[in-house]
């Protein structure tokens, strides 16, 4: 099969396939702008509800296609580095939720677009490498930090050395470790137990956790509390139903006493719904 991503559907699990193995799956600006255009149309997409992002080949991905950038003049390199940015931006903000399926090389590029995932299962081949600064330029310093603390970003940064998947679990990078030969395996049987779950809960779930990382504990049990009134709102049992989107208001609930989040009224310091997590590379 040909093109930079790949899309099959499996029922209501969506798998999402990175496809330039001769490459070693570099991300170029094809599969940049792929991954944002699969990832909107599944995020739309109402029979779906679990994304599985994986790749062909023995390496999940070797980072930027550096090849590509030859005989091209530093403004084309900048809305290159754009075109990756929209594409982990689109992936992190997919309201399904979705897992990272990696296995061997994750280099630079690949880790961003796994980090932009909401977990990775790893298989035990999986090694890590953010080389960037030794690249000449600067890339990962704002998901990795996020994942594993400033400290450790910053050795894997300024060393470029590789961490082996015992590590990256060890560190919060990695969810899951199992035998790469299982890996897809683990997989669907991931996929196949978020399906089963209520589509409503799983997606205010998400979007719970996510928003309250931008804020503090205080904020974050009213935006959670705002989505149980949402579920208690629904009966807490739709399996069938899209669920709403708390980002834009679509599909929520009247205005209750209880519930500032859906209301549009923020207190000083609730966090936009607008927001989105940083990324770069």
């Amino acid at each position: 099969m040909d093109g930079p991503v790949l899309v099959r559907h499996d029922g209501s699990v969506a798998h999402v396939v990175l496809n330039r193995p001769a490459a070693r799956n570099a991300l170029n600006l094809a599969m940049c702008h792929r991954l944002r255009e699969v990832f909107e149309d599944l995020d739309s997409d109402p029979d779906v509800r679990v994304v599985l992002l994986s790749a062909n080949g023995p390496a999940f991905c070797a980072g930027a296609d550096l090849k590509e950038r030859h005989g091209h003049d530093a403004a084309w390199v900048r809305r290159r580095r754009l075109a990756s940015f929209a594409a982990y931006e689109t992936i992190e903000r997919c309201a399904k939720p979705v897992v990272a399926l990696v296995r061997g090389p994750v280099v630079g590029s690949g880790g961003e677009i796994a980090m932009s995932c909401d977990f990775i299962i790893a298989g035990d081949d999986t090694t890590f490498r953010f080389p960037e600064p030794h690249r000449g330029t600067v890339g990962a310093t704002q998901r990795l930090q996020r994942v594993i603390g400033r400290s450790r970003a910053k050795e894997l940064l300024f060393t470029a050395r590789v961490m082996d998947v015992r590590e990256a679990a060890a560190t919060g990078l990695v969810a899951r470790v199992v035998p790469a030969d299982d890996l897809l395996a683990e997989g669907a049987r991931t996929a196949e137990t978020i399906a089963s779950a209520p589509p409503l809960s799983i997606r205010l779930t998400k979007q719970a956790v996510d928003l309250g990382s931008e804020t503090d504990l205080g904020n974050g049990i009213r935006i959670e509390m705002a989505a149980i009134e949402r579920c208690l709102a629904d009966g807490g049992t739709s399996l069938d139903r899209r669920p709403p989107d708390v980002r834009t208001g679509q599909g929520l609930p009247a205005k209750s006493s209880n519930d500032q989040l859906y209301s549009g009224q923020r207190g000083p310091s609730t966090p936009s719904l607008d927001g989105a997590r940083g990324g770069d590379q």
